[in-house]
């Protein structure tokens, strides 16, 4: 019988990967983030507190793990300051092409475990951002530098969730084993789906809020912009939620007959993400919502981390795949 599959749980969130990849039969042994409040959350639905910030962690203190998992924030690289180092002749390689970002944690901690294989997630700006630049060092970083075999995928979690959620997955081997995405397209969830019967009135707009958010939605709108809130179609699925919902809710806003339209509650944000109803909320609707506005779609991560259970279990070859970067020289001459 083949080994429980083990997995370390990095910019951990309130642990949204790791309830997906415990779903899919796998064992977590380790987990790292930084914010308090995110830990409360964390510690009161798994039963321990992440190590803190991932940064100051060195690789050794991380326990041996098949699957290193990692929702890891984006930030800048500068390609004019890895130009620069490499004119002065100095070290390269990803220690210096992202340095300074929180993927090089990443990366060192991938280089140093070696682990079977990763899945790292992220918005899906990252294959564009600045010109495709960002997404060429991580690819080249994982593939060129470390070794693996790597796959990605931009998915939209709206058919699994009521909402329109577009992220990049990118999932790497250490072996050449072949490994093909979940298809997810067969069911059309409705928002009405997930809204609470009873809800408290503190979630209903006041008046002047209202107003105030359909004032400015008219100003853009007469200078031809799209910006303005989001009243929500209930047979249909949401905008993206943010983390920025704490402040007014207005990108997803829920109609009510006779009254101002409301937020989602912190409940309802949660069957936005996919989170199941034994999920505890311990925290204030600020932080909730910050909290499930940064998190991932769990039955999506589900749904990918059971093909890569599936992948290690059963190894088959590697085809031979020739990665299109044409995605990359799209971004550049744009």
């Amino acid at each position: 019988m083949d080994k429980t599959i083990t997995f370390i749980d990095l910019f951990a969130g309130i642990g949204g990967i790791r309830l997906a990849f415990e779903r899919a039969g796998a064992t977590c042994v380790f987990s790292s983030e930084w914010d308090k409040m995110a830990c409360r959350t964390y510690e009161a639905n798994f039963g321990e507190r992440p190590a803190g910030d991932i940064t100051q962690i060195p690789a050794e203190d991380i326990p041996d793990h098949d699957i290193l998992t990692a929702g890891f924030p984006c930030q800048p690289f500068s390609i004019a300051g890895v130009t620069k180092h490499n004119a002065l002749g100095n070290a390269h390689g990803f220690a210096h092409t992202t340095q300074g970002t929180l993927f090089f944690d990443v990366a060192r901690i991938i280089e140093r475990k070696r682990p079977r294989a990763f899945l790292l997630e992220n918005v899906k700006n990252l294959i564009s951002h600045d010109r495709g630049k960002t997404f060429r060092i991580i690819y080249e970083t994982l593939t060129e530098e470390l070794g693996y075999f790597v796959y990605y995928k931009v998915i939209d979690a709206r058919f699994l969730v009521p909402q329109h959620r577009e992220r990049i997955y990118i999932v790497g081997f250490s072996d050449p084993i072949a490994f093909e995405f979940p298809t997810i397209h067969d069911q059309k969830p409705k928002l009405r789906d997930i809204l609470e019967a009873d809800v408290d009135p503190k979630y209903t707009l006041t008046d002047h809020l209202w107003s105030y958010l359909q004032q400015y939605a008219e100003k853009h709108r007469s200078k031809g912009n799209g910006f303005g809130f989001g009243l929500a179609d209930l047979n249909q699925v949401t905008r993206t939620l943010s983390a920025r919902y704490y402040k007014d809710g207005s990108e997803i806003l829920i109609p009510q007959e006779g009254k101002n339209p409301r937020r989602l509650t912190p409940r309802e944000c949660a069957r936005l993400m996919g989170f199941p109803e034994s999920f505890k909320i311990v925290c204030s609707d600020t932080s909730a919502y910050r909290q499930f506005g940064n998190s991932v779609v769990v039955p999506v991560v589900e749904l990918i981390a059971k093909e890569m259970i599936k992948a290690l279990h059963n190894p088959a070859p590697k085809r031979e795949q020739a990665y299109n970067l044409r995605l990359f020289e799209l971004c550049e001459t744009s």
